[in-house]
């Protein structure tokens, strides 16, 4: 279950692309908490801390502890901006929160111990690398596992609906979505079948045939009135 981190926060008045950089270049992160019906915030927060907070074991789903020089807030991040060449934090979206209430989250799922059906040749098929749940907002999980060791038959398939969850947390996703199938390798003649259909698929269509304008000559003789 994820724990709290404390994250120092600045309430912040100035707005705009450039006091956005200047804050970036102070080593903050401009950041919006919302939620409850309340007004949007605006906060700044320190880079460095915030990148420590989603490196951690909850990643995107690490519950903050956000304080503020008159009050401490609880919020998870909702949507997180980066820089898409450095990777560096540029905006973050925050939700506010309150113990005891639940919130709809994105949980990762992890596959635990080798897998028997893939070491006799089967091939892994993982359809969902997340659940949908919904969980109690101080008490979300780090991960859900699955363990490997039931996937014995090439075939064998696994539906968000069969996964054991932790106490507390309810499903969101269609119980009847496959999360896990395991399916046979295909054989030489199938590759090459599915090879060639690509190809076609994927090659160019020819060019359309254009006919050929009249020569000039041809078409002043065209233009020009008959004699006689």
């Amino acid at each position: 279950m994820s724990s709290e981190v404390r994250i120092p926060a600045e309430s912040r008045t100035e707005f705009g692309k450039g006091f956005a950089r200047r804050t970036r270049k102070a080593g903050k992160v401009p950041a919006v908490l919302y939620g409850h019906g309340e007004a949007p915030r605006h906060l700044a927060l320190p880079a460095r801390e915030l990148q420590h907070a989603f490196k951690g074991e909850a990643g995107a789903n690490v519950l903050l502890r956000l304080e503020l020089a008159d009050s401490a807030e609880l919020a998870l991040p909702r949507q997180i901006q980066r820089d898409p060449l450095r990777g560096d934090l540029t905006h973050v979206d925050l939700l506010l929160v309150r113990r005891g209430e639940t919130v709809a989250v994105d949980v990762p799922l992890v596959i635990i111990g080798e897998i028997p059906a893939v070491k006799t040749g089967g091939l892994l098929d993982q359809q969902q690398t997340t659940l949908h749940v919904q969980a109690d907002a101080t008490a979300i999980p780090t991960q859900i596992d699955i363990d490997g060791s039931r996937f014995t038959e090439i075939g064998a398939s696994l539906y968000a609906g069969e996964i054991a969850l932790p106490e507390g947390v309810t499903l969101l996703t269609d119980p009847e979505a496959i999360v896990i199938h395991i399916v046979g390798a295909p054989t030489e003649a199938e590759f090459e079948a599915e090879l060639a259909a690509d190809t076609e698929a994927n090659a160019p269509e020819a060019a359309p045939e254009v006919e050929a304008a009249p020569a000039e000559d041809e078409a002043a003789a065209e233009d020009a009135p008959a004699e006689g």
